[in-house]
C-alpha cells in the first residue's frame, strides 16, 4: 500500500515536466499592438499565447529580450523552448505607418501654398526622415505648426505623426518654382517645334536662367538652331523661326502693282523664314532682287518696279 502511494505521488510530481509543450521560435518577431506576448514569439495556440512579457518598442524601433528572462516565463507556462541556435537576445520590431520624407514634403508645400499663394520645392534638413505610427491608428499625419522665412527660404514645421502623439520638429528649405515648357523628346537641329513636343515641368526659379523661354508661343513652330536635348529649359539663342525658303531653292517671286501681277521663277541666294527679306535672281532676266517670304517656296517682291523684275 506504501509502495503504491509513492508511485502515485511521483507520478504527479512529474506531471507538469510530462505535460510540458515544445515550442519553436517564429521565423520574424513583428509585432503591432503596445505589447510583446508569448504567442508574438513561439508559434503555438493556446491560452498562454496572450501571456504579456514586455512593453513594445515604439512604432518603428526594435527592442531586445533576454533570453534567459523569455525562457523562464516560457517555463512557467509549461512551454519547452529549446534554444538550439544559441541565442543570446531576442530582437522584436513593431510594425509601423510609416510616414517617409516624400510625404513630408508633399505637406509642407501645400500648406506654403495656401499661406503664400506659390509654388514652393522643399527640401528637408534630413532626406531620409521618417516618422512611425502605430499600424491601427486613425487618420495621417497633421503639421500643428509651420515657420517660413521667405528671404531666406528657411522653415521649421510641428508634425503629428497621428492622433495622441508627441509633435516632432522637422527643418529643412523652402524654394519658390515656377512652371516652364520644355521638350518632350529630344529635337534634332533644323527640326521645326511641333505642340505636342511641348510638356511642362515644375522647376526652382533660382535654377532658371534670364534667357529662358517661358512662353510656349516662342517654341511652337519655331526651329531649333542645334539638336537639343529634352526636359531642359530652352533659351532664346536655341530656337529661330522656321526656315520656309533654303538658299538654292526655286520660288515663286510675285508682283502686285496697280492691276498688274507678274509671277517668275527665281533661285533664292540665302536662307529665309517666313515674313524674312531674302535675295533671290529672276531666273528670267537674272536680275536680283529682294523679296520677302511669305510661305514655302513663294516670296513677293514689294518696292522693286516691274521694269527691273
Amino acid at each position: 500500500m506504501i509502495r503504491a502511494s509513492l508511485i502515485a505521488l511521483a507520478c504527479l510530481t512529474t506531471a507538469p515536466a510530462l505535460a510540458s509543450e515544445p515550442v519553436f521560435l517564429r521565423e520574424t518577431l513583428v509585432v503591432e499592438g503596445p505589447q510583446i506576448t508569448l504567442g508574438d514569439l513561439f508559434e503555438f495556440n493556446g491560452p498562454e499565447a496572450a501571456t504579456v512579457l514586455a512593453r513594445s518598442p515604439a512604432p518603428g524601433s526594435r527592442i531586445a529580450l533576454d533570453v534567459n528572462y523569455v525562457s523562464r516565463i516560457a517555463a512557467d507556462h509549461e512551454l519547452d523552448w529549446a534554444n538550439a541556435s544559441g541565442l543570446l537576445r531576442l530582437t522584436v520590431s513593431r510594425a509601423s505607418r510609416v510616414v517617409d520624407a516624400g510625404e513630408l514634403t508633399g505637406m509642407i508645400e501645400g500648406e506654403l501654398f495656401a499661406r503664400e499663394g506659390g509654388q514652393h520645392e522643399v527640401q528637408l534638413s534630413n532626406s531620409n526622415l521618417a516618422l512611425h505610427a502605430p499600424v491601427d491608428t486613425v487618420g495621417g499625419p497633421q503639421i500643428n505648426a509651420l515657420n517660413y522665412d521667405p528671404r531666406s527660404g528657411m522653415l521649421s514645421a510641428e508634425i503629428t505623426p497621428y492622433d495622441g502623439a508627441e509633435p516632432v520638429r522637422v527643418t529643412g528649405r523652402a524654394f519658390e518654382t515656377i512652371d516652364i515648357p520644355v521638350l518632350v523628346q529630344p529635337v534634332a537641329a533644323n527640326e521645326v517645334v511641333r505642340a505636342d513636343n511641348i510638356r511642362w515641368v515644375s522647376l526652382r526659379s533660382d535654377r532658371i536662367r534670364p534667357d529662358s523661354v517661358l512662353d510656349p508661343d516662342a517654341i511652337i513652330g519655331h526651329q531649333a538652331r542645334r539638336a537639343l536635348r529634352a526636359s531642359e529649359p530652352l533659351r532664346g539663342y536655341d530656337l529661330q523661326d522656321a526656315i520656309l525658303v533654303n538658299r538654292g531653292d526655286l520660288v515663286t517671286l510675285m508682283f502686285e502693282a496697280r492691276g498688274i501681277q507678274l509671277s517668275v521663277r527665281a533661285r533664292a541666294m540665302e536662307n529665309a523664314a517666313d515674313g524674312e527679306l531674302a535675295r533671290f535672281v529672276n531666273l528670267q532676266s537674272n536680275r536680283t532682287v529682294e523679296a520677302m517670304v511669305d510661305g514655302p517656296g513663294r516670296a513677293r517682291v514689294f518696292a522693286s518696279p516691274a521694269a527691273s523684275f
